[in-house]
């Protein structure tokens, strides 16, 4: 029939990766590419960003510098998104900064405002600007946060990360009401644990999901199976589950416009599919050496009276945050 505009499949619709130069974000972009799909990759350096470029031809890959630091940028960066003219599957957003290990009650307040302006405020300056930008296409879009562990129970030794990741939980919460109006999916990933990197593979320990697997589980809610079923807004991520099996979702409390099913009524959290035992191995893996400092440092604290233990502690974060170089850092 002449005049029409054929539709494209959604495994054919490109996904845009906030944070692409970074860890995780390296992550979501080979696992998108890996599913055939096209990837908008976004990250405030240009130089970093162009280190993605041998990743796949120039039509499956658009490098665009932007950064969503703030509402300038976060605008700035939806316009330049409407002149590439596209339709978009979604939004995977892997924004946070770095922080130093140590107690809340010893740091300076201003060391928690930093920590609220680096790994939440991005988020919500960038959903401002990209959900309108997602409600417009009219695809019924799917817009994915990606946070870390800390947010459900205190991290001990990174109370500033913690008191972050709780409120990013709650920002998801609002958003996926609000944005159910517009027709946009919004949807909170959280790691329950460090992620391993390639920038840092030797400092990682084995157990630690890689940052393909987590993108891999954050295009398996981009391409949903069942569209019109209304979403959990918090997807909880161990590492311990198949690639291709859902990762346990959170259930709706009282009051909530969000879905619950029978069989997570009454529990905190709930999963359709049986979780896989782990392989037990035949011989035990070594650690390395930075998950053995780790455990020394640990084992120190408990012998030794807090009275006399040192300030300075290994910062386990520092295996799943990447360099300057492989990571947006939001001004």
């Amino acid at each position: 029939m002449t005049g029409m505009v054929p539709v494209p499949m959604p495994s054919s619709l490109p996904v845009v990766v906030l944070g692409a130069s970074g860890g995780i974000g390296r992550g979501v972009v080979r696992a998108a590419l890996d599913r055939g799909r096209p990837v908008i990759a976004v990250a405030r350096d240009p130089d970093a960003l162009d280190t993605l470029r041998p990743l796949a031809p120039k039509s499956m890959l658009t490098l665009l510098p932007g950064s969503v630091a703030d509402d300038v940028g976060g605008s700035q960066l939806a316009e330049r998104l409407r002149r590439l003219d596209r339709p978009l599957a979604g939004v995977v957003a892997c924004v946070c900064g770095r922080s130093q290990a140590g107690r809340l009650l010893n740091q300076p307040a201003e060391q928690l405002r930093q920590r609220l302006d680096e790994d939440l405020l991005p988020h919500l300056a960038a959903a401002r600007h990209l959900l309108p930008l997602l409600a417009e296409r009219g695809r019924n879009s799917t817009y994915v946060l990606i946070g870390g562990p800390g947010g459900e129970h205190p991290w001990a030794g990174y109370g500033h990360r913690s008191v972050a990741a709780a409120a990013l939980r709650m920002l998801t919460r609002v958003l996926h009401d609000e944005a159910r109006a517009q027709g946009v999916r919004v949807q909170l990933l959280t790691v329950d644990s460090p992620v391993r990197t390639s920038a840092r593979r030797q400092q990682c320990c084995p157990q630690w999901p890689s940052a393909l697997a987590v993108g891999q589980q954050a295009l398996a809610l981009v391409d949903r199976e069942n569209p019109s079923a209304i979403p959990a807004p918090i997807v909880r991520y161990d590492g311990a589950d198949r690639i291709d099996a859902p990762p346990a979702v959170e259930t709706a409390t009282a009051g909530s416009s969000e879905s619950r099913t029978p069989d997570s009524i009454g529990r905190g959290t709930s999963s359709p599919h049986p979780r896989r035992q782990p392989q037990h191995r035949s011989q035990p893996d070594l650690l390395p050496e930075g998950c053995q400092q780790s455990a020394r440092t640990l084992l120190m604290n408990l012998l030794t009276p807090p009275s006399s233990r040192t300030v300075a502690e290994p910062d386990p974060l520092a295996s799943s945050s990447p360099s300057p170089q492989d990571k947006e850092r939001p001004a």
